[in-house]
């Protein structure tokens, strides 16, 4: 299964952030909508990727002060991304190589999603169940 196929039944909607937006700002958008990463847009370009990680980390280096920051001073960059052809199981590759929890996926230059590692975990679980299902029906058959 393609990263297409996991969007075409997740969906196309991104949440994301600009580059000069504060941190605080950043993380009422992540635990408003329960969230841990969005994808930092400069314009129409990815510029990186904001996660709880970078603000625990920016709390650690810069105190509260860090909340005053702007997202493109702390968040992740570049960003590490897959275009809607790659397959779940080089995303899931790729997130565990890189250690990242999230990916952007990209048609050239344009954002069209964003998957977390949830999202190809429980392509893995419905799979898995799908074949499981498949094999009792034909032992049943037998």
């Amino acid at each position: 299964m393609t990263i297409a196929a996991i969007l075409g039944g997740k969906g196309h909607e991104v949440v994301s952030i600009s580059a000069d937006r504060t941190v605080a700002e950043a993380v009422t958008l992540l635990a408003g909508r329960r969230i841990g990463a969005v994808p930092v847009l400069d314009g129409d370009t990815i510029a990186g990727i904001f996660s709880e990680r970078d603000v625990i980390h920016c709390l650690e280096e810069f105190g509260t002060a860090a909340l005053d920051r702007t997202v493109s001073q702390v968040m992740t960059a570049p960003a590490i991304t897959v275009t809607p052809a790659e397959t779940a199981l080089g995303a899931l590759a790729l997130m565990t190589r890189r250690r990242v929890r999230h990916l952007p996926v990209v048609d050239g230059d344009k954002i069209v999603g964003f998957i977390s590692i949830g999202d190809l975990v429980k392509y893995r679980i419905d799979k898995i169940e799908s074949e499981a299902e498949a094999m009792r029906a034909y032992i049943q058959a037998v």
